[in-house]
């Protein structure tokens, strides 16, 4: 089985470098150019199900790429972004909010930790795993849940989980054999 994973299309606030956890914006001209590209990438895989965060930055990319590509989409909250809580809105240069990051097993103040995110989105990969055995999946998501998902398929350290991240609506591959 392949998973692919994309991180939606470009937001304001991702364009100023603000936190953007769950608040729910619209994808700018630029990121729906963006998942337009995304969707050529897409046409040139076996890909055949789209499953995206609710939110509606990643359902918009979902769909722009769905639409162009004749593929389905669902929506499944597991791929949710984290809650980053009282830092969303604010910039990611904070060395408190880097701190959080550095940290996996620290809980956002008023939000989650990324292992508390990792619970849901391993379930969630594994449901896919044991479902679309004979499928290609791509998931659009966010980029801490892209930074998640890294880890279900390779060992990653403090530091590489820290340093990792996809650019808006580019494209990773994943093999799984199930067992």
């Amino acid at each position: 089985m392949i998973i692919y994973i994309a991180r939606h299309g470009q937001t304001e606030w991702n364009e100023r470098d603000l936190i953007i956890g769950r608040t729910d914006l619209s994808l700018t001209d630029e990121g729906r150019q963006q998942a337009a590209e995304l969707a050529k990438l897409v046409a040139e895989t076996d890909i055949s199900r789209i499953i995206c965060s609710p939110l509606h930055r990643a359902l918009e990319t979902a769909q722009i790429v769905g639409a162009e590509c004749h593929i389905p989409i669902e929506t499944d909250s597991r791929l949710i972004e984290l809650d980053y809580g009282d830092y969303e809105g604010t910039s990611k240069l904070r060395p408190d909010f880097i701190n959080y990051r550095r940290n996996p097993a620290c809980r956002y103040p008023h939000g989650e930790s990324q292992f508390q995110a990792a619970v849901r989105v391993y379930a969630l990969l594994d449901d896919i795993v044991a479902r679309y055995l004979d499928e290609s999946v791509l998931l659009v998501t966010h980029n801490g849940i892209c930074r998640i998902i890294a880890t279900y398929f390779q060992d990653m350290t403090c530091e590489d989980l820290y340093n990792y991240s996809l650019n808006n609506c580019e494209l990773e591959r994943y093999e799984t054999n199930p067992t």
